[in-house]
């Protein structure tokens, strides 16, 4: 009768060293793809410039979660990257098109 006792202590021992922690199933997250016409969110304060230089000047501050969407990338030849950016309206309703350092 002992040994039944170890083989069930032993088994409720190991076998949940191979579960994931809570005994539920193990699962990757699903990807999600930004759709074409999705608008892009700005993850921070950002300034919107006229121009793709770095003194160029500030059109306007974005804030976080404001929609944008790309108008196109440039490379300078420096090698930063620059996004031409379209905002969906400002405070007038009136989009603003501008640069953000990439």
């Amino acid at each position: 009768m002992d040994w039944r006792w170890t083989w069930v202590l032993g088994l409720a021992l190991i076998g949940p060293a191979a579960l994931p922690a809570g005994g539920g199933e193990r699962r990757q997250p699903e990807l999600r793809r930004r759709q074409a016409r999705e608008p892009l969110l700005a993850t921070g304060a950002a300034s919107l410039k006229a121009s793709p230089r770095r003194h160029a000047p500030v059109l306007a501050q974005l804030e976080a979660g404001e929609p944008l969407e790309l108008v196109r990338s440039w490379w300078s030849p420096s090698g930063r990257r620059w996004l031409q950016v379209q905002t969906a309206g400002g405070p007038a309703g009136l989009a603003r098109r501008g640069w953000l350092a990439g």
